[in-house]
């Protein structure tokens, strides 16, 4: 007969919870406090081994947990109590989702007894929300607990579904009275992961075979590559085969700046030379990219032209979408590099030093910097180029989502193991400046640069409290065109330049004072000859958060840009695009 159980052989779902997330490696946990989460909140502080980061809008924990799952690997972690707080997670989910940023978001629930369960009430207890059903479009998974004893395969389940595969957002719902509940101690352990699946050799080789007859050959790396955590294998890759690259913008940082093979990144507002290289191209290796519009341009026939395309991606549902005639290869990234590198010293493959000559021709005939001609003040592309001379002691570059983020893109020149993030498919201004913090304490709080427009920092500004409060050493550049510059270009183009609620009727502060309010110290320039001190200013203390405020010409337009139903080669100004 076994011996009846002893309270010591018991822990409290909340207690488990946060010694779970220990184990796996979750060393911060970004959450705005409320009532349907207290417990946990508890747990966590009396547990003491995870930091509890006190962020002021559960939006911008998302993004912050986003960005800490894409650096480390290690799903980030936020929570937010049920309805408004739950509901406000929303875009940072969605945002993990399109971009394939491992996260696992918990959500305090009310008591079961308050639940409406099978009612045809809307609501039976304060603020009871169901965002399983909300949150099931946007994540991979999304749970709702019943029992006390469903949590700990839960939880196991979420970090798995979070990190492998394509990873994404996990969603679990706990009610507040299971948290109180206890169940049986068990000792977590770090969630193993399933083994990424093989890649066929023969898919290797007749890709091979073809690269092999190639004459202008392009590589296009996409978000996957570091998704896959395989960015060491692509460089390795790329360098033994000797193929240029180009990128779309969630790959900015696949190559550093200064690597031979490095073209730059094509796409709307892709580099002009970048985009020309693809037209000039007769083959194409597509590496976790989905050939979105945004690279492609609207003419996908184009795009494809003659060239063979190759197209290796772990979503079979993303290859032949948009683009057709593409020889799909569905494998994960990491075994198909393994096995591409592999299989190379099989292979004799031409030497493109000829085609390299010629892509760096195209880059000096078209340089970045004088896209922005006839600018008065400061050109952004020129500032991105100084910006990042300065800031070599930075982790990473976060940038937010505008014109800020196509100057950025552009221009950075990005050292070798400097990260660039950027929120891609939701395209959410206001993510940068939650996002950074994310960032440098994914990087042991070294100091990261964010880029934000005026427009997307108002989203979450108030943020800049949780910068102060924490001490990070964020260095935060405010490109300031007191208007929506993106917005108000497209109008420029199809609505006979009404700049209805972009520029006019927009507003803004003035940022170096808000900051200055929060306690960061901050200062403000608008001309040229005033980068370079201003870059001396931001780095004086490493350790220091600063903000720079940099005033640029309201009607100033990104440039080039891929002419709306024109091929990726024909580029405004230049170009025209067509009628809607």
């Amino acid at each position: 007969m076994s011996a009846r159980p002893k309270k010591e052989d018991f822990i409290k779902v909340s207690d488990y919870v946060a010694d779970f997330l220990y184990a796996q490696g979750v060393r911060h946990v970004f959450v705005v406090a409320g009532g349907m989460i207290t417990y946990l909140l508890d747990s966590i502080h009396c547990r003491g081994r995870l930091a509890l980061v006190d962020t002021h809008h559960e939006q911008a924990a998302a993004f912050a947990a986003d960005a800490m799952g894409r650096i480390t690997g290690i799903p980030g972690v936020a929570m937010a109590t049920s309805g408004p707080g739950a509901t406000n997670l929303l875009t940072g989910i969605g945002s993990c989702y399109f971009d394939s940023s491992p996260a696992v978001f918990i959500t305090g629930q009310v008591n079961r007894n308050e639940q409406k369960g099978q009612r045809s009430i809307r609501q039976m207890g304060f603020q009871e929300t169901d965002i399983v059903s909300m949150a099931e479009s946007i994540t991979k998974a999304a749970w709702r607990v019943s029992s006390p004893g469903e949590v700990a395969d839960l939880l196991v389940k979420a970090f798995s579904v979070a990190a492998s595969g394509r990873p994404g957002p996990v969603l679990i719902d706990i009610p507040m009275d299971v948290q109180r509940e206890l169940v049986e101690c068990k000792s977590p352990s770090p969630v193993q992961l399933p083994v990424d699946n093989g890649c066929e050799l023969r898919a290797v080789d007749e890709l091979l075979d073809a690269l092999s007859a190639a004459q202008r050959p392009l590589i296009l790396a996409g978000g996957g590559i570091r998704s896959a955590r395989a960015v060491d294998l692509f460089r390795t890759f790329a360098e033994l085969a000797g193929v240029p690259v180009v990128n779309s913008l969630m790959a900015v940082d696949v190559l550093p700046y200064d690597d031979p093979l490095r073209v730059g990144m094509i796409g709307t507002y892709g580099n002009r030379w970048a985009n020309l290289a693809v037209g000039l191209s007769d083959f194409l290796l597509v590496l976790g990219s989905r050939l979105d519009v945004r690279q492609t341009g609207s003419d996908t026939t184009a795009f494809k032209g003659n060239r063979i395309i190759y197209h290796v991606d772990i979503d079979a549902s993303e290859i032949n979408n948009r683009v057709r005639g593409c020889e799909a290869i569905v494998t994960h990234l990491h075994p198909f590099l393994a096995a591409a590198i592999e299989t190379l010293d099989t292979h004799t493959l031409p030497d493109w030093r000829d085609w390299l000559i010629r892509l760096a021709e195209l880059r000096r005939q078209h340089p970045d910097t004088v896209e922005a001609r006839g600018t008065s003040g400061i050109n952004p592309n020129e500032f991105m180029h100084q910006l990042s001379v300065a800031s070599k002691p930075a982790a990473a570059f976060v940038v937010d989502v505008g014109q800020n983020q196509m100057w950025a893109a552009q221009s950075l020149e990005l050292q070798h193991n400097q990260r660039f993030l950027a929120s891609g498919g939701m395209g959410a201004m206001g993510f940068a400046l939650p996002a950074s913090i994310g960032a440098t304490l994914a990087c042991s709080k070294q100091p990261v640069v964010m880029i934000s427009g005026d427009g997307g920092l108002q989203l979450n500004m108030q943020e800049l409290q949780t910068i102060a409060s924490n001490a990070l050493p964020l260095k935060m550049i405010v490109l300031n065109n007191k208007c929506y510059g993106m917005v108000r270009q497209f109008q420029q183009s199809y609505f006979e330049e009404r700049y209805t609620s972009t520029y006019w009727g927009y507003t803004a502060p003035d940022f170096a004072q808000v900051a200055q309010a929060y306690g960061i110290p901050a200062f403000t320039i608008g001309e040229g000859s005033e980068v370079e001190k201003a870059m001396s200013k931001l780095w004086h203390n490493p350790r220091q958060p600063v903000l720079i405020q940099v005033m640029i010409d309201p009607l100033l337009n990104v440039y080039p840009k891929i002419a709306f139903g024109r091929p990726i080669t024909e580029m405004e100004p230049s170009a025209k695009p067509v009628e809607m």
